[in-house]
């Protein structure tokens, strides 16, 4: 797995390792299928390389979910686009200097889009790929009621995404998310909604879209399985807490099964555990036979 680091805050404390890595290990099991079903999926997407990405998440500390801009850890709603691409350079510096990474994934909402702040926020997208990191812009929902896993309102969704395409559609550096955790439509909803954004956005292609997995972007293979989406990367979200299994095996094997057949296409842009039980993630448990050990 690759480097991670800590962005932001949600549902419960958890080390929030935003990990944009190929998933072809999961806690250091092998998850590539035998050779032969390795050349089917290289046929089927000769395209998919998710060795690329390298990465984390850079989030508003209050969490991405926001009834208005949400505006990155560091950065601030009154800061113009030159300063904020002066900071948003520096950040990115350290992103790579500290991290390694090559990526980063970044909220939108249509507060920030569609409204005065766009401008400046453009800055970030503009920062980031000037140093040819990879920026992945993903919609979050609201908080509070509107929290539910539906997109809010697409009387405004979709001028947003008509803005963000038309500025970066051309930025071979910039790849679209349609929505982070899409947990209030059943899987064929969801993936009736990512088919209608590809169709929207033609123009877009296919290798520059995450489609987010079903559920909290929990498991990939009802929208790995539907042809509507072939071609696009699938991302994933894997937290220890969601099941706390007493044995390594069994987190692993719950890990496989949210991803079925569909590593060759698969990121993690988010993974992780808790991080405020006393647990020392520096500290090896090999023996560790409690729930702790499958958050190591």
């Amino acid at each position: 797995m690759r480097t991670t680091t800590p962005a932001g805050t949600r549902r419960t404390p958890r080390l929030r390792a935003a990990l944009l890595a190929l998933l072809i290990a999961g806690a250091g099991t092998s998850l590539s299928g035998a050779p032969a079903q390795a050349a089917q999926a290289a046929q089927a997407a000769p395209r998919m390389d998710t060795s690329q990405f390298r990465g984390v998440n850079w989030a508003d500390p209050r969490d991405n979910f926001a009834d208005d801009p949400v505006v990155l850890s560091g950065l601030s709603l009154s800061d113009g686009y030159a300063r904020t691409y002066t900071k948003a350079s520096r950040v990115i510096s350290a992103f790579r200097a500290n991290l390694g990474a090559n990526t980063v994934r970044l909220p939108i909402n249509p507060y920030t889009v569609n409204g005065t702040y766009w401008k400046s926020y453009r800055a970030v997208v503009d920062a980031a790929s000037a140093k040819g990191f990879k920026v992945i812009l993903s919609y979050w929902e609201g908080t509070g009621p509107r929290k539910d896993g539906f997109i809010d309102d697409e009387a405004t969704y979709w001028p947003m995404w008509n803005t963000v395409v038309r500025a970066y559609e051309n930025d071979r550096n910039v790849y679209f998310e349609p929505m982070n955790e899409p947990h209030g439509y059943t899987d064929t909803e969801w993936a009736d909604l990512a088919a209608k954004w590809l169709d929207t956005y033609s123009s877009v292609p296919r290798d520059r879209v995450f489609v987010s997995g079903a559920g909290y972007n929990d498991h990939v293979t009802s929208v790995c399985a539907d042809p509507r989406l072939k071609g696009t990367y699938l991302s994933l979200h894997h937290y220890g807490f969601w099941k706390e299994y007493a044995t390594y095996d069994q987190w692993v094997a719950d890990l496989e099964a949210r991803i079925g057949d569909c590593a060759h296409r698969t990121v993690a842009d988010e993974f992780g555990a808790h991080m405020t039980t006393g647990f020392d993630y520096n500290k090896p448990r090999r023996t560790t036979t409690s729930s702790t050990s499958c958050r190591q």
